[in-house]
């Protein structure tokens, strides 16, 4: 049994689950996350890189593009390290990419996103690889996001202000006492026993599997869980993020990552976000997409590919690429203790934490208000922020300092001190 009763118990630990975390701890709370497997193992540790600028849903889900548009300014405020600031072309390669453009560019002045159309001659120059035969490209201030990377910072910044983050914990069940869940129930993988936590409110923000999680409550959620394919190419063959220019739809974005591209993605609801097939088909269908853009794709080797599942909001009549992009904050009427979040994109994941963590703060009884969007996340000075460290692992860290591998070296970093902090967590609650 833990000595260490929380306030808040966070259920999943992506992004969604680590910037609540976070975001109350920062506010004074006691938190606990939750993780089945490992930090970031899910859909967010899965995403395709793109820090949206919110150009992609000018037209379909104009809300969603405003979120990501003031959310790709504050993560790349927040955490430079873990963002590279690639930019990002729309590309018309056919007439009805072309006829699309002047709806698009409404749509970026609407949802007030910095553009610049671009002479194709001009882009060529810039891009190379593009298709030669581009009629239209409208520039916009996509990015690149590091998802580890972030999430890591996320984790440590959250232990630093107190919160405690177990990785292995399987929740199995709830006890409700009236109509308030008076224990959670955990199934502690590194040890096979039964742990039960006692908190004040629970947050569920387990991505995909939401729906599973708070059915152990006897509670339904309209979710709809959707595999995206993604596949990963051998070289870097832009600098830019390039984006089909036409309504969201499978295989219309190609991203630098690192040295490597990735094309992504397909949109299919599965039953069951444990069970993923990605098929031959996906692949090849991917590159011919992707090869409309950039045409020397479809001679390149392919690395991998890889599948991640949204946590859709299921809307009656309406298929995976129509449906909102949003998120739904639920604070449910029974059990009252329960908050959980449906929808969104890793873009937004700091704004789903702070307005689960308003929810949450509300049941508590605080007014203090959330803060991250202008609190800068562990590792922006990375060297400089272990130096006030101590810790085992403080110095193999810092050994990357002034080396052939101090770049390469962050995401190393991160890694061993977001392993410190899981263990130290464990010790904390007495589950070593």
């Amino acid at each position: 049994m833990t000595s260490f009763n929380p306030d808040v118990v966070v259920i999943g630990g992506g992004i969604n689950g680590l910037f609540t975390t976070l975001d109350l701890s920062l506010r004074g709370f006691r938190v606990m996350l939750l993780e089945r497997n490992v930090i970031g193992s899910g859909t967010s540790g899965r995403m395709h890189g793109l820090l949206h600028s919110g150009a992609r849903y000018v037209v379909t889900d104009p809300k969603a593009a405003v979120e990501c548009a003031e959310e790709n300014k504050i993560i790349a405020s927040i955490a430079p390290h873990a963002v590279e600031d690639t930019g990002g072309y729309y590309v018309a390669v056919d007439k009805d990419d072309e006829e699309y453009r002047e709806q698009f560019i409404k749509g970026l002045r609407a949802a007030n996103i910095n553009y610049r159309e671009v002479e194709p001659k001009d882009a060529l120059k810039e891009e190379p690889n593009l298709n030669p035969e581009v009629k239209a490209v409208v520039e916009v201030p996509d990015k690149v996001v590091f998802a580890k990377d972030l999430m890591f910072s996320v984790a440590v910044s959250a232990y630093r202000e107190g919160a405690l983050i177990i990785q292995g914990a399987e929740v199995m069940g709830f006890n409700v006492n009236g109509d308030v869940i008076d224990e959670v129930v955990v199934k502690d993988h590194v040890t096979g026993d039964v742990r039960r936590v006692k908190p004040r409110v629970v947050v569920v923000a387990a991505g995909p599997w939401t729906y599973k999680v708070v059915r152990m409550a006897r509670i339904e959620v309209d979710m709809m869980p959707t595999m995206g394919v993604m596949v990963v190419y051998q070289h870097r063959l832009t600098r830019r993020v390039i984006n089909r220019m036409r309504m969201p739809s499978d295989g219309d974005i190609l991203l630098p990552y690192a040295s490597s591209s990735i094309v992504g993605t397909t949109a299919v609801i599965v039953d069951d976000p444990d069970n993923l097939t990605i098929s031959d088909d996906d692949v090849n269908f991917l590159t011919s997409e992707g090869s409309r853009m950039v045409p020397v794709l479809s001679s390149i080797g392919v690395v991998r590919a890889y599948a991640s599942v949204r946590p859709l909001i299921k809307m009656p009549g309406v298929n995976t690429r129509e449906a909102a992009r949003d998120f739904a904050i639920i604070r449910h009427d029974k059990p009252s203790n329960l908050v959980s979040v449906i929808g969104g994109k890793f873009t937004t994941g700091r704004l789903v934490g702070e307005k689960l963590s308003d929810e949450v703060s509300i049941l508590l009884g605080s007014s203090r208000r959330s803060v991250t969007r202008s609190h800068p996340l562990f590792g922006v000075n990375l060297y400089d922020d272990l130096r006030e460290l101590d810790n085992s692992l403080r110095n193999l860290a810092l050994d990357f300092k002034g080396s052939i591998d101090e770049e390469r070296g962050r995401v190393a970093a991160l890694t061993l001190l977001t392993s410190e902090v899981i263990r130290n967590s464990r010790r904390v609650v007495g589950w070593s």
